[in-house]
C-alpha cells in the first residue's frame, strides 16, 4: 500500500497532490462531496453522516455511530494504517465551523507520527505535520516562505531551526508561549530539529491551481 488520502468535511482550498495507483482515498462523511466535485473515488466512505446524507448508491461505506471516541477523520486515519499506509495527506480537516476539530486533526498528526507514519494536514496554502524526537527537512517554497513551529505537549527540547531568518539552536519551546510563530525559509531548505518533545510544524505552499 502506498499513501493514503483523507477527505473530511472542513474547507477544502484545493489539491496540492493527487491520488495514483496504489494509494488509498477516504471520503470521511461530507469530504465525499469534495471528492465528487474533484473528480475522486474513493475506496471508502465512512461516517456518522451528521454533515450530510449517506448516499445509498456507494457501494463501500462504513456507517459510524454518532457516540464515539474516534472522530470520522481519526478513523480514517486508523484505517489507512492497518491497510500499511505511512504517509498521509490530509484535506479537509481544517477551516469550515469547526475549530475543535481543527485541533482534533492537529493531534492526530502526533497519533500518526507515533505510529511511525507521516501525516501532511493542508490548510490555505498552507500544510502541518508532527515531529518528535527527530529532524525535518523542508524545501523552500513561495519566496520568504512562512513557517511556523509549536511545541504541542510537555517542553520540546534541543529545537533547533535553520535555513530561517530567525534560527534557533538547543531552544526550548512550552505550550504556553508561541516563539516559533512566522518564521522564514531563507535558503533552499530549512531543517527543524527535536531532541525531546513533540513539535507542530507548518510551511507555506504555492497557492493550489485547483482551488474550489
Amino acid at each position: 500500500m502506498n499513501a493514503c488520502f483523507i477527505f473530511g468535511a472542513g474547507t477544502n482550498y484545493g489539491l496540492y497532490c493527487r491520488p495514483e495507483a496504489g494509494d488509498y482515498v477516504i471520503a470521511a462523511d461530507a469530504g465525499y462531496l469534495t471528492c465528487q466535485k474533484e473528480g475522486i473515488r474513493p475506496d471508502l466512505l465512512i461516517g456518522d453522516f451528521d454533515s450530510m446524507a449517506e448516499p445509498p448508491d456507494f457501494p463501500n461505506r462504513m456507517r459510524l455511530p454518532v457516540e464515539k471516541d474516534d472522530t470520522d477523520t481519526m478513523m480514517a486515519a486508523k484505517i489507512g494504517l492497518d491497510k500499511g499506509c505511512k504517509v498521509f495527506y490530509i484535506y479537509g480537516g481544517t477551516g469550515g465551523k469547526r475549530l475543535d476539530h481543527t485541533l482534533s486533526n492537529l493531534q492526530m498528526l502526533l497519533f500518526l507520527d507515533g505510529r511511525g507514519a507521516r501525516g501532511y494536514l493542508y490548510d490555505d496554502a498552507f500544510v502541518y505535520t508532527a515531529l518528535c524526537n527527530s529532524s525535518l527537512t523542508i524545501p523552500r517554497g513561495p519566496e520568504w516562505g512562512l513557517l511556523s513551529v509549536f511545541c504541542f505537549g510537555a517542553p520540546a527540547t534541543g529545537v533547533g531551526e535553520e535555513g530561517v531568518q530567525y534560527p534557533l539552536k538547543d531552544a526550548v519551546l512550552t505550550p504556553e508561549f508561541p516563539l516559533g510563530v512566522s518564521n522564514h525559509i531563507v535558503a533552499e531548505e530549512a531543517k527543524i530539529t527535536v531532541t525531546q518533545g513533540s513539535l507542530i510544524v507548518g510551511w507555506e505552499l504555492e497557492k493550489a491551481k485547483s482551488f474550489l
